[in-house]
């Protein structure tokens, strides 16, 4: 249960004084319902509101508080016209003009004879300084209203800076003493200040420093978001290695076989990868593993052989990938090899219907089938085991946690691999991993050759085109990559469509089209008719990103390809060179370029290493981007900024791992100010963990 000292601070946030309904809905849309999230939407910047006596010196464009006496409300000709307040300061005229006006509060706020203290932008108009709406009106006595700094937030329609700025305000009133979690000694080198005081330090800034990443508030705040994610991660590997699993006892039989039908020698990587796999497969705890491997590595080929040695030990394995395009082809890879091994490999997806959906639920839960492979519909209801033992998961970004989780609860005790063809920087790995062992496949067999790369303007795609001529009549396959799948009005992207009729005009009968708003089973049939060479050139969306292999397939043509990120552009080029022929990608791009377009496409044109991509791509675009789609269970950080505080993240999994060797239940004092902080980050799970255990 959350300890009662935050009672307060999970409180909705229409408790606050002067928020209520109207106002809380408008802020829980931008930052969350409760009291906590508002205080953890931090200013990106600050406006600082210097006083200037002397008007007459003030640059144009200027944002400045100064003292006026109102002189005159110059009446507007017509509603056209702006309504128009003569003042004068210190030393020199200024005008205040405003738009949209009512009349009678102007008067009331601004009265000819009296003076008041204003802030806002100056300009000049027919060489008169005038300021258009003031952002603060203040009688004499009252300027302490007008901040000298004031914090800029992110915000939404409806939300206003002022209204951020009141709500944090009366935020930070319900802030209560706690207990502090860092060690006197770390406070004392970093120099940070306390938990509160840090909060308080950015949203009320008495330097234009304080919001800054770098600022030692910042840096406090950010590390306890880091350090809250790493104990959570910790504390459930920590759980997880006490867990008892099956001690896998596989002879090796079957894997020797396969090994010695296929047609090339694993690599010192695949090798090493195994050696790892198989060795936690025989300890008697719960294996949960993370296979990262670049495009074209071969994950799959050390998957199979882990499912095998489960196998061998007379259990069942499963595995699971996010698409029926995907599934499929795992599929009729997987049985060609385990076919001639007697291994009876079944297949199943949620478009698996009637009667031969039941039959392979028959031969799952009598144990027929060894190896099973699907999509999430693995994890549905009338799905049962015989013996499931092993669970190898492709992909894993496109799940959620949930759905991993779900999967396993099928049988508890089951060895967990996961594999991603994303590259992954260490950073992020710790970070979305850090409960899994990781094993990472970096060397590419030798046979794979890395596909030439082009930059081109799209102008050229009319010399694309007729290139393309040749290519089709030796027998050569192309993927067509466009960022859309129909021409909106609000855009002008390349979209699939439209690029589809043109092509199939020059082409025809020798283009398909597949996008994502398909139905499953013409998706298929239209991958399927590529795959058999129906189809010369296939155009698509990204929906070919992930594991598709098609090995005739040696061109590759990313239209505007500035739109897309550097990971999503490696993985579409991966989907090329997996044949004898050489490979060439064509990134066509349009202008405008920005810098960041630039550096993208230029990576990609002289590098073809997925971890070095990832790492840039990460610098160029976060981490959510890198990692695919955003779903529940990828976590979101509010208080972290990879770009500025990449290097906190593995020092605070060095200090999570620490804490944990000498305090794994947090029972001791410097522990229960801990388990505060995790509560205060929403890592309830990782206490339950703990009171499980």
């Amino acid at each position: 249960m959350r300890p009662s000292v935050l009672f307060g601070l999970f409180s909705n946030i229409q408790t606050l004084k002067g928020i209520g309904p109207r106002w809380g809905k408008l802020l829980s849309t931008l930052c969350g319902n409760t009291i906590l999230s508002v205080l953890f939407h931090l200013p990106y910047s600050v406006l600082y509101r210097p006083i200037k006596t002397d008007l007459s010196k003030v640059p144009s464009g200027s944002l400045i508080t100064t003292k006026v006496k109102v002189l005159e409300h110059k009446k507007p000709f017509s509603k056209k016209t702006p309504y128009r307040i003569i003042c004068e300061g210190e030393d020199g005229l200024l005008d205040i003009v405003f738009f949209n006006y009512k009349k009678d509060y102007l008067i009331k706020q601004l009265p000819e004879g009296e003076e008041r203290w204003i802030s806002g932008s100056v300009d000049k108009f027919n060489n008169r300084l005038q300021m258009s709406h003031p952002d603060y009106v203040c009688p004499l006595g009252e300027e302490w209203k007008i901040p000298a700094l004031e914090p800029v937030y992110p915000l939404t329609q409806g939300v206003t800076n002022k209204l951020m700025q009141h709500a944090t305000r009366e935020a930070l009133k319900t802030l209560p003493p706690l207990p502090e979690w860092h060690e006197e000694k770390k406070m004392g080198t970093s120099g940070w200040p306390s938990f509160a005081d840090a909060l308080k330090t950015i949203h009320q800034p008495t330097h234009e420093t304080d919001v800054s990443p770098v600022s030692k508030a910042r840096q406090r705040l950010a590390y306890d978001e880091q350090l809250a994610n790493q104990l959570a991660l910790v504390l459930m590997r920590h759980q997880m290695k006490k867990e008892t699993g099956i001690a896998f006892k596989g002879d090796g039989h079957l894997r020797q076989q396969l090994l010695s039908a296929l047609p090339f020698t694993l690599t010192n990587a695949q090798q090493r990868v195994i050696n790892e796999i198989i060795g936690d497969m025989q300890s008697p705890f719960r294996m949960l593993r993370l296979l990262q491997g670049d495009v074209g590595s071969g994950k799959t080929i050390v998957g199979l052989l882990a499912m095998l040695n489960a196998v061998e030990s007379g259990y069942q394995a499963a595995l699971m990938a996010p698409t029926d395009i995907l599934v499929r082809q795992h599929f009729a890879k997987i049985e060609q090899l385990c076919g001639p091994l007697g291994i009876k490999v079944a297949l199943l997806t949620g478009r698996d219907k009637g009667k031969n959906r039941q039959e392979t639920l028959e031969k799952i839960a009598s144990g027929e089938a060894q190896i099973i492979i699907g999509t999430h519909a693995l994890f549905s209801e009338d799905v049962v085991f015989a013996k499931l033992g092993f669970v190898l998961i492709d992909e894993q970004h496109r799940f959620g946690v949930g759905q991993r989780l779900a999967l396993t609860k099928k049988a508890p005790k089951t060895d967990t691999l996961v594999m991603t063809a994303t590259p992954i920087p260490r950073t992020l790995a710790l970070t979305y991993y850090g409960d899994m062992d990781i094993s990472i496949l970096g060397e590419k067999p030798p046979t794979r050759k890395p596909a030439v790369t082009r930059v081109l303007n799209v102008k050229k795609i009319p010399e694309t085109v007729e290139a393309l001529k040749t290519y089709i009549n030796e027998g050569r396959q192309v993927y067509w990559i466009c960022p859309l799948i129909e021409e909106t009005e609000k855009s002008d992207l390349a979209n699939a469509t439209t690029r589809f009729k043109f092509l199939d005009e020059l082409f025809p009968h020798k283009v398909g089209l597949i996008h994502g708003k398909m139905k499953g089973p013409e998706k298929d049939a239209v991958m399927q008719d590529f795959i058999d060479k129906k189809y010369s050139i296939l155009v698509s969306t990204t929906v070919i990103e992930v594991g598709v292999d098609v090995k005739n397939a040696s061109i590759m043509i990313i239209e505007q390809a500035e739109r897309f990120g550097l990971s999503g552009l490696h993985q579409l080029r991966g989907r090329i060179g997996r044949g004898d022929e050489s490979a060439t990608c064509l990134l066509l791009y349009d202008y405008p370029l920005s810098d960041t377009a630039k550096q993208r496409l230029n990576i990609m044109r002289t590098s073809d290493d997925g971890f070095y991509i990832a790492e840039q791509d990460l610098k160029l675009r976060g981490a959510g981007e890198v990692l695919g789609t955003r779903q529940s269970g990828w976590e979101n950080f509010r208080l972290t900024d990879m770009t500025f505080h990449e290097d906190l993240i593995a020092s605070a999994r060095q200090e999570a791992v620490e804490i944990i060797k000498t305090d794994p239940t947090l029972s001791s004092e410097r522990g229960k100010a801990l388990r505060i902080l995790l509560y205060l980050f929403d890592k309830d799970a990782s206490i339950q963990t703990i009171h499980a255990g």
